[in-house]
């Protein structure tokens, strides 16, 4: 029983439950290893182009963040396994200064996920995940649904081969977060050829998949990242699945995770 991917209220756009009653309600539901992936703090030089520019953790607040996890580690040590870790973002443009950033924080990590939620178009970036609203500003500045998710599947290939150093995170984020809003915006390519060879590259490196509980409780969306067929192809790679709730909020612990067993292994 274990989740891998957890946030904080260290998350400026999550909710304020505090960190023990994450851990209380994940010992509750019979968690024994749970993973805390606040989002990292972005590049300095990044401008976050959510409306409120709450995307990640404040880099002021990254050192509180680290010694309030070791002294919750130590304080359950008896009751479940806590692992300090961070979501890491891949932007594309940023790889050097992601680099640096791992190299001074990898020492202090049990566990990280690298994931994709900005896409650059020109001079400017979007956040894919944000809102229908901006998804569909997006599909207007790349000209279609299919080039948006072809954007997003490069991107993430980019971040499968990047030299990030010795501390880049080797599980995948949400490697279909770009269906959040598919039934909205329904694509109408497959992109069977693109997910196939992003599957080949992550066995290639033995990396690990964020198997996520998340888009099974989006309106818009409605199913894991990835969904069912991506995971029975990962598990022909056998390529780990590492389940995570992403949760923001306590409440959200577990979600998706009956059902995506259910569907991943005996449907």
């Amino acid at each position: 029983m274990r989740d891998g991917h957890i946030h904080t209220p260290f998350c400026p756009h999550g909710s304020r439950d505090s960190l023990e009653q994450y851990i209380e309600r994940a010992i509750e539901l019979g968690y024994t290893d749970i993973s805390f992936t606040e989002h990292a703090p972005l590049p300095p030089a990044f401008i976050d182009p959510t409306p409120d520019q709450d995307s990640a953790m404040a880099i002021e607040q990254l050192d509180l963040y680290l010694s309030t996890l070791n002294d919750l580690k130590k304080q359950y040590k008896n009751d479940i396994a806590i692992r300090i870790g961070l979501e890491v973002d891949f932007i594309v443009g940023y790889e050097e200064e992601t680099a640096r950033f791992l190299e001074e924080i990898g020492p202090e990590l049990d566990d990280s996920i690298l994931s994709v939620h900005f896409l650059p178009f020109g001079d400017q970036y979007f956040c894919l995940d944000y809102s229908p609203d901006m998804f569909a500003a997006m599909v207007e500045a790349f000209g279609s649904v299919s080039l948006v998710y072809e954007a997003y599947y490069q991107a993430l290939l980019q971040s499968i081969r990047a030299d990030l150093g010795s501390y880049k995170p080797k599980r995948i984020g949400h490697m279909t977060l770009v269906h959040k809003f598919q039934k909205q915006f329904p694509c109408s390519a497959t992109m069977k050829e693109q997910i196939l060879h992003i599957l080949d590259e992550i066995k290639h490196r033995r990396y690990e998949l964020d198997y996520n509980g998340a888009g099974v409780q989006k309106p818009l969306c409605q199913e894991p990242y990835p969904p069912h067929w991506i995971v029975r192809e990962a598990m022909k790679r056998n390529i780990p699945l590492v389940y995570g709730s992403d949760a923001h909020c306590a409440n959200d612990l577990h979600q998706g995770k009956d059902m995506m067993i259910a569907e991943a292994f005996f449907a």
